[in-house]
């Protein structure tokens, strides 16, 4: 359950998620089966848009699609260097 909530509050930071994933794929510490790897989930998840919950459930129906967006964006803390994790999460470990 805390798992749960700290992927809700990354998600509602994710604004502040945006400088990290610019970093990500600019790093050249990051490897580049990490990055194509980010890019081809970020890319299967549009081609490929089909809904658990469909969105016309209004609030229900984008549940879904933030379980996914935190997938990637938790895969891409995993593969991310310990320097990068460091520079934008100082105090804690992701």
């Amino acid at each position: 359950m805390r798992k749960f909530w700290r992927r809700i509050k990354f998600l509602a930071n994710i604004r502040k998620s945006v400088p990290f994933i610019i970093k990500f794929f600019r790093s050249s510490d990051v490897k580049l089966k990490h990055k194509l790897l980010s890019i081809l989930l970020i890319i299967g998840y549009f081609l490929f848009p089909w809904d658990i919950v469909p969105d016309f459930l209004i609030l229900l129906g984008f549940v879904d699609d933030v379980a996914i967006l935190a997938f990637v964006l938790q895969q891409m803390v995993k593969m991310a260097p310990e320097s990068l994790k460091k520079e934008f999460h100082p105090e804690e470990k992701l």
